[in-house]
């Protein structure tokens, strides 16, 4: 600034450093949890994708389940009924005893369900073809 400047002039410079470093400080804070978010996302795991529901345990955990069969963890945790945060880690046996204790194997139907639910319909194996029938050439 140049030494004539009034403390008017000073006092809004100064003001719209302090508002564009707030600005900048608010925005950055937000990509970087964006960038915490997206570190927990991993490309699908190879290979076919799981569909028999028979084949979930109690001891599973959500988020095992929800890579096993391509459904989203909130998906799972939502249609339970319960908060991830702190149930993150614990097994479906594990969740069923804590919030359903009466209810034995309860979480464990609630998921099979939630699972069959979220599955696409089947595909077929091949689309079945039109074939013309055969016609006999016209004569000239």
């Amino acid at each position: 600034m140049s030494s004539n400047a009034t403390p008017k002039q000073r006092a809004l410079v100064i003001g719209l450093i302090v508002i564009g470093l707030v600005f900048t400080a608010f925005f950055g804070m937000r990509v970087l949890h964006a960038f915490k978010k997206f570190n927990g996302h991993h490309p699908p795991p190879p290979g076919k994708v799981e569909t028999d529901v028979e084949l979930i345990r109690d001891w599973m955990t959500i988020p095992f389940i929800s890579r096993m069969y391509r459904v989203p963890e909130k998906t799972l945790f939502d249609a339970i009924g319960i908060p991830p945060f702190s149930n993150h880690d614990k097994s479906l046996k594990d969740i069923n005893q804590d919030y359903y204790p009466n209810a034995d194997g309860s979480v464990l139907d609630m998921v099979k369900k939630t699972i069959l639910a979220h599955q696409p319909p089947p595909m077929p194996a091949s689309a079945p073809t039109a074939v013309p029938p055969l016609t006999a050439p016209t004569a000239p």
